[in-house]
């Protein structure tokens, strides 16, 4: 690994680990140090022949855009309120896994043919959990952690067997911080639904 590459897994590395532990605290600055990771990581898995990967970076840049917008409207046009946390919805489930499961047969298929990719399918995979876990933060969905917990599971040992042992250990301290994340916006759950309850009958 040459020294500019060691150098961009290192920033990779930092700019991520805040990305996530500002998720974690809900801070809007998560979106454009997020972008600021991406830009490291386009560069780090291009090299690293993992395709899908550092495609997936330009997507993440586009969702980090919308999810900036989101959190800081509400979702909604002319909002100033923040988005606040809520539960998945079943046609929200049955929407995330149909494209998730579409997503990762077609990169499957489209890195196995069209690429010298040894791992076709575990990179499509993490693409796949990856993206539906992203649009699940950008609405504030608090099963999105569940799917980026699925995602590290498969990321850790993925990004060691390519030799990238920094980020592997990143990525085992993204999941350390996505159970961090998780049990804080269940916490703030409650707090959510009695403040809907109590505006509805104000």
């Amino acid at each position: 690994m040459s020294w500019s590459m060691s150098w961009t897994e290192v920033l990779g590395f930092a700019t991520g680990a805040l990305c996530v532990w500002l998720v974690a605290r809900q801070h809007v600055a998560n979106w454009p140090i997020g972008i600021a990771n991406n830009v490291f990581f386009i560069v780090l898995f291009a090299q690293a022949g993992l395709y899908a990967d550092a495609g997936l970076q330009i997507v993440f840049i586009a969702l980090a855009a919308y999810g900036w917008w989101s959190w800081t409207h509400g979702g909604g046009p002319g909002s100033a309120e923040a988005l606040p946390v809520r539960r998945t919805t079943r046609t929200e489930w049955v929407g995330l896994a149909a494209a998730g499961a579409v997503g990762v047969l077609a990169l499957t298929l489209l890195l196995g043919r069209a690429t010298d990719s040894t791992v076709p399918f575990w990179d499509a995979l993490t693409t796949g959990l990856s993206l539906v876990a992203t649009y699940g933060q950008c609405r504030k969905l608090v099963e999105s952690w569940w799917l980026w917990i699925a995602a590290d599971l498969v990321y850790i040992p993925l990004y060691a067997h390519k030799g990238l042992y920094l980020t592997s250990a990143l990525y085992a301290g993204f999941l350390a911080l996505c159970v961090v994340g998780l049990l804080g916006w269940r916490r703030t759950l409650p707090v959510q639904q009695a403040r809907t309850a109590a505006e509805a009958t104000a």
